[in-house]
């Protein structure tokens, strides 16, 4: 019975280190940033920010240097608004108001899209996919692409 036991532990032993070393062979490439988000924040993104985060944008970005370069990130660089008026570029995505739903803003109570004014970080966007995503803006032609931040 020992002999046995013993037999199936080094078995399974090596097996347990492959597997433990093998999940590791595909990290997470490093996000790429443009030196634009060295530069401080402007008074736009600051109520950006703000806006979406409430009285938590202290905690949550603020104070947090590589939070704060993320966003930033997001906000000049990886944000792309296109106006799509072929019919045959236009493709399915989730809309905006489903994205909004998602994380409780009444998308009903938003005002007109205005691409200019546009906060995308109150919208629960997928900001941290390996590839690119796209929404629909609701009855309109505007589409919000977010590029990926390994590009």
């Amino acid at each position: 019975m020992k002999n046995l036991l013993f037999m199936l532990a080094l078995i399974i032993m090596p097996l347990s280190v492959f597997s433990q070393q093998s999940s590791h062979k595909n990290p997470l490439p490093l996000a790429k940033y443009n030196d634009n988000v060295k530069l401080p924040l402007t008074a736009t993104e600051r109520a950006q920010i703000i806006e979406a985060y409430g009285e938590s944008a202290e905690e949550l970005v603020f104070s947090k240097p590589n939070r704060l370069k993320s966003i930033k990130h997001i906000l000049r660089n990886r944000v792309v608004i296109k106006l799509v008026t072929n019919e045959n570029e236009k493709k399915p995505c989730p809309k905006l108001s489903e994205m909004a739903e998602a994380v409780g803003l009444d998308y009903s109570q938003e005002e007109d899209f205005n691409p200019k004014s546009f906060n995308p970080l109150k919208y629960g966007l997928n900001f941290y996919s390996r590839s690119a995503a796209m929404y629909q803006v609701d009855d309109t032609n505007y589409y919000i692409i977010i590029k990926s931040q390994y590009q």
